[in-house]
């Protein structure tokens, strides 16, 4: 084996391996913030988003720029903050983590099997674009140990999040050649195919009694739209300025558009009852980075804004929210009370329903 390499590993192992401190204050609600108390910012500095429970909410997993990097990594800490580690090795870019029962494995998706460098950033005069950087699935210990590799397709593989029961993985993956969402055992075999539109689907998300799955979609609607998403899509990048949500069964059938609003309608997930959807959305500015949270009926067809409540209030940019196992918390990414800009944080707020 190289020498070279084994430096590096044994370096990565140890980085991933040491505690980084993690500090917690209490903010104030923004005014008609009505479902959230006990307001915590729970990471500072750094941009931090998609941070995901364990099944016994004890802690959570979130993608970091903390420590000076240039782009993600993969985090892990006990819910009040502490014992915060990275379990991703710090090279190329990893994100979408998620725990697997017990709470002592998780999976995410990493670059780093295709390059070990930050993917580039896409070219700024495109416009507001996402990159579909070469993902694949990776699993891995909580102390950030026995790394194992998952999935082998090396296009955009990611989005990943657990059934219920534990006992399949829904991600979004270019695979056959356009972003659909697949369904896997959580050995990586049976792969099944659930959507078939050309466009994006995206965000998948397993109801609680994993039946159904809420995912976020742009379906080209003519053939300007299809052409402009081709091109993108060839050049490993999507426009998601167009996005609603849908429902659809666990098999991929029976799909149901939720919401009608416009904008950009994203990472939506469920209460724990399963009732309702709670997603983030620039629906009432379109053209602007003012994303909040709102609540839907999970059985709505088509809603229009007044058929949503809203959640926060922040005049600024709130997103991935995920509810606590109990139901009890709502963790979220936002701009809020930042110390310097474009940094995005870790919040949790006690929910009152």
């Amino acid at each position: 084996m190289n020498k070279t390499f084994v430096l590096v590993l044994t370096a990565a192992v140890v980085a991933a391996a040491v505690p980084v401190s993690a500090q917690i204050r209490t903010v104030p609600p923004e005014p008609g913030e009505t479902h959230l108390a006990n307001l915590r910012q729970v990471t500072n500095g750094g941009e931090n988003a998609e941070a995901y429970w364990s099944s016994d909410g004890k802690w959570i997993t979130f993608q970091s720029t903390r420590e000076g990097r240039t782009c993600d990594q993969q985090y892990v800490m006990k819910a009040d903050g502490s014992q915060l580690k990275r379990i991703s090795d710090g090279r190329g870019k990893a994100t979408c983590g998620w725990f697997f029962p017990g709470g002592k494995r998780l999976f995410f998706s990493s670059s780093t099997a295709h390059d070990s460098a930050c993917p580039p950033r896409p070219d700024p005069s495109k416009g507001y674009v996402w990159p579909l950087d070469k993902y694949d699935i990776f699993t891995v210990n909580r102390d950030g140990s026995n790394v194992k590799r998952l999935t082998n397709y090396d296009v955009y593989t990611a989005e990943g999040v657990l059934s219920p029961d534990g006992k399949r993985i829904v991600f979004t993956s270019l695979k056959d050649g356009d972003l659909d969402i697949y369904t896997m055992k959580v050995d990586g075999t049976d792969v099944k195919r659930l959507t078939n539109t050309l466009g994006y689907d995206g965000g998948p998300w397993w109801s609680p009694d994993g039946t159904k799955i809420v995912y976020r979609a742009h379906h080209p609607r003519d053939s300007v739209e299809v052409k402009a998403y081709k091109d993108l899509l060839a050049q490993g990048l999507i426009r998601p300025s167009k996005v609603e949500l849908y429902v659809m069964n666990a098999d991929g059938s029976d799909n149901r558009q939720v919401t009608a609003v416009g904008g950009a309608n994203f990472g939506p997930s469920w209460t724990p009852d399963g009732k309702k959807i709670i997603f983030a959305s620039n629906f009432v500015a379109p053209r602007s980075g003012n994303f909040e949270l709102y609540l839907v009926d999970a059985g709505a067809s088509m809603a229009t804004a007044d058929k949503l409540e809203q959640v926060t209030f922040s005049a600024t940019f709130d997103g991935f929210p995920m509810f606590s196992p109990d139901g009890k918390k709502l963790i979220f990414a936002s701009n809020r009370h930042n110390d310097k800009p474009n940094e995005t944080n870790l919040f949790i707020a006690d929910w009152k329903p």
